[in-house]
Protein backbone atom coordinates (compact mmCIF):
# COMPACT_ATOMS: atom_id res chain seq x y z
CA UNK A 1 0.00 0.00 0.00
CA UNK A 2 0.98 3.83 -0.65
CA UNK A 3 1.76 5.71 2.07
CA UNK A 4 -0.42 8.91 2.04
CA UNK A 5 1.42 12.32 1.44
CA UNK A 6 -0.68 14.24 3.72
CA UNK A 7 -2.47 13.61 7.20
CA UNK A 8 -4.57 15.74 8.63
CA UNK A 9 -4.65 15.34 12.68
CA UNK A 10 -7.10 16.42 15.21
CA UNK A 11 -5.12 17.70 17.80
CA UNK A 12 -8.20 17.22 20.42
CA UNK A 13 -8.26 13.40 20.46
CA UNK A 14 -8.85 11.35 23.27
CA UNK A 15 -8.58 7.70 22.18
CA UNK A 16 -5.12 8.61 21.26
CA UNK A 17 -2.41 10.98 21.95
CA UNK A 18 -1.90 13.06 18.55
CA UNK A 19 1.14 14.01 18.81
CA UNK A 20 2.30 10.33 19.95
CA UNK A 21 0.49 9.54 16.17
CA UNK A 22 2.38 12.11 14.38
CA UNK A 23 5.55 11.04 15.88
CA UNK A 24 5.18 7.75 15.11
CA UNK A 25 4.11 8.35 11.39
CA UNK A 26 6.67 10.27 10.97
CA UNK A 27 9.08 7.81 11.77
CA UNK A 28 7.59 5.98 8.76
CA UNK A 29 7.66 8.04 6.57
CA UNK A 30 9.39 11.27 6.78
CA UNK A 31 8.17 12.44 3.85
CA UNK A 32 4.51 12.74 4.79
CA UNK A 33 2.98 16.15 5.85
CA UNK A 34 0.79 16.43 9.21
CA UNK A 35 -1.53 19.31 9.83
CA UNK A 36 -2.84 19.17 13.43
CA UNK A 37 -6.52 20.67 13.90
CA UNK A 38 -7.05 22.10 16.84
CA UNK A 39 -10.33 23.17 18.63
CA UNK A 40 -8.34 26.78 19.67
CA UNK A 41 -4.96 28.29 19.49
CA UNK A 42 -2.92 26.88 22.34
CA UNK A 43 0.49 28.02 22.33
CA UNK A 44 1.69 24.71 23.85
CA UNK A 45 0.19 22.77 21.80
CA UNK A 46 1.35 24.38 18.71
CA UNK A 47 4.66 23.83 20.14
CA UNK A 48 4.86 20.28 20.84
CA UNK A 49 3.24 19.78 17.23
CA UNK A 50 6.59 21.29 15.33
CA UNK A 51 8.43 19.87 17.88
CA UNK A 52 7.04 16.14 16.38
CA UNK A 53 6.98 17.12 12.79
CA UNK A 54 3.87 18.83 11.86
CA UNK A 55 4.31 20.81 8.76
CA UNK A 56 1.11 23.01 9.52
CA UNK A 57 -0.96 23.95 12.25
CA UNK A 58 -4.21 25.37 12.53
CA UNK A 59 -7.83 25.89 14.38
CA UNK A 60 -10.77 23.95 13.60
CA UNK A 61 -12.45 27.22 12.08
CA UNK A 62 -10.20 27.17 9.08
CA UNK A 63 -11.97 27.72 5.76
CA UNK A 64 -12.72 24.81 3.15
CA UNK A 65 -10.81 27.12 0.76
CA UNK A 66 -7.73 27.86 3.25
CA UNK A 67 -7.71 24.13 4.41
CA UNK A 68 -7.74 22.90 0.38
CA UNK A 69 -4.65 26.01 -0.09
CA UNK A 70 -2.46 24.22 3.80
CA UNK A 71 -2.87 20.65 1.96
CA UNK A 72 -1.45 21.64 -1.61
CA UNK A 73 1.56 24.18 0.41
CA UNK A 74 2.40 21.11 2.63
CA UNK A 75 2.20 18.65 -0.36
CA UNK A 76 4.82 20.02 -1.85
CA UNK A 77 7.30 20.43 1.26
CA UNK A 78 6.31 23.61 2.45
CA UNK A 79 5.77 24.24 6.37
CA UNK A 80 3.31 26.94 7.64
CA UNK A 81 3.49 28.70 10.90
CA UNK A 82 1.42 31.18 11.77
CA UNK A 83 3.33 34.99 11.15
CA UNK A 84 1.28 36.09 14.47
CA UNK A 85 2.82 33.69 16.57
CA UNK A 86 6.40 35.06 15.20
CA UNK A 87 5.69 38.71 15.41
CA UNK A 88 5.18 38.38 19.44
CA UNK A 89 8.94 38.06 21.29
CA UNK A 90 7.81 35.71 24.08
CA UNK A 91 6.40 33.09 21.66
CA UNK A 92 9.14 33.40 18.97
CA UNK A 93 11.82 32.71 21.57
CA UNK A 94 10.02 29.32 22.33
CA UNK A 95 9.88 28.85 18.47
CA UNK A 96 13.27 28.97 18.32
CA UNK A 97 13.73 27.03 21.30
CA UNK A 98 11.66 24.08 19.36
CA UNK A 99 14.16 24.25 16.83
CA UNK A 100 16.78 23.75 18.99
CA UNK A 101 15.49 20.63 20.50
CA UNK A 102 14.32 19.39 16.80
CA UNK A 103 18.05 19.99 16.00
CA UNK A 104 19.91 17.56 18.85
CA UNK A 105 16.75 14.82 18.18
CA UNK A 106 17.58 15.30 14.54
CA UNK A 107 21.25 15.16 15.66
CA UNK A 108 20.42 11.53 17.36
CA UNK A 109 18.30 10.42 14.21
CA UNK A 110 20.78 7.92 11.87
CA UNK A 111 18.81 8.73 8.92
CA UNK A 112 19.80 12.13 7.54
CA UNK A 113 19.24 13.90 4.09
CA UNK A 114 22.50 14.64 3.15
CA UNK A 115 21.88 16.24 -0.65
CA UNK A 116 20.93 19.81 -0.18
CA UNK A 117 20.19 21.68 -3.53
CA UNK A 118 21.37 24.85 -1.41
CA UNK A 119 24.98 26.04 -2.09
CA UNK A 120 28.05 26.10 0.37
CA UNK A 121 27.01 30.53 1.07
CA UNK A 122 23.28 29.92 0.94
CA UNK A 123 23.52 27.15 3.85
CA UNK A 124 25.92 29.60 5.73
CA UNK A 125 23.35 32.33 5.08
CA UNK A 126 20.68 30.17 6.49
CA UNK A 127 22.30 29.17 9.84
CA UNK A 128 22.80 32.59 10.53
CA UNK A 129 19.46 33.52 9.87
CA UNK A 130 18.42 30.22 12.43
CA UNK A 131 20.56 32.15 14.88
CA UNK A 132 18.17 35.55 14.74
CA UNK A 133 20.50 37.40 12.09
CA UNK A 134 19.12 40.45 10.32
CA UNK A 135 19.77 40.27 6.84
CA UNK A 136 22.23 43.53 7.99
CA UNK A 137 23.86 41.44 10.18
CA UNK A 138 24.18 39.22 7.92
CA UNK A 139 25.81 41.09 5.27
CA UNK A 140 28.11 42.79 8.17
CA UNK A 141 29.76 39.45 8.83
CA UNK A 142 29.70 38.05 5.40
CA UNK A 143 31.55 40.96 3.93
CA UNK A 144 28.67 41.07 1.49
CA UNK A 145 26.14 43.56 0.56
CA UNK A 146 22.56 43.58 1.92
CA UNK A 147 20.99 43.08 -1.38
CA UNK A 148 23.53 40.19 -2.01
CA UNK A 149 22.08 38.72 1.68
CA UNK A 150 18.57 39.28 -0.32
CA UNK A 151 19.34 37.68 -2.82
CA UNK A 152 20.66 34.88 -1.53
CA UNK A 153 17.24 34.12 0.70
CA UNK A 154 15.05 34.48 -2.15
CA UNK A 155 17.20 31.57 -4.30
CA UNK A 156 17.00 29.53 -0.74
CA UNK A 157 13.26 30.11 -0.55
CA UNK A 158 12.68 29.44 -4.25
CA UNK A 159 14.93 26.30 -3.98
CA UNK A 160 12.93 25.15 -0.77
CA UNK A 161 9.52 25.58 -2.36
CA UNK A 162 8.64 28.43 1.47
CA UNK A 163 7.51 31.16 1.90
CA UNK A 164 9.65 32.50 4.57
CA UNK A 165 12.77 32.71 6.42
CA UNK A 166 11.49 30.61 8.98
CA UNK A 167 10.16 27.91 6.64
CA UNK A 168 13.48 27.62 5.40
CA UNK A 169 14.70 27.28 9.22
CA UNK A 170 12.87 24.69 10.08
CA UNK A 171 13.23 22.69 6.36
CA UNK A 172 17.33 23.08 6.68
CA UNK A 173 17.14 21.86 10.72
CA UNK A 174 14.22 18.58 9.48
CA UNK A 175 16.87 17.89 6.64
CA UNK A 176 20.47 18.44 8.75
CA UNK A 177 22.05 20.92 6.68
CA UNK A 178 22.31 23.09 9.73
CA UNK A 179 22.25 22.77 13.62
CA UNK A 180 21.09 25.33 16.24
CA UNK A 181 23.20 26.10 19.16
CA UNK A 182 21.85 27.05 22.60
CA UNK A 183 23.80 30.38 23.01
Amino acid sequence: TENPDVVLLDASLTSADPLEIARQMRHITTRLAIIMLTPSDDEERLFQSIKVGASAYYTRNITTQELTEAVRKVSIGEYLINDDVLSKPQLASRVLKSFRELAVEEEASPTKDLYSPLSGREVEILDYIARGNSNKEIAKSLKISDQTVKNHITSILKKLSVNDRTAAVVHALRHGWIKMEES
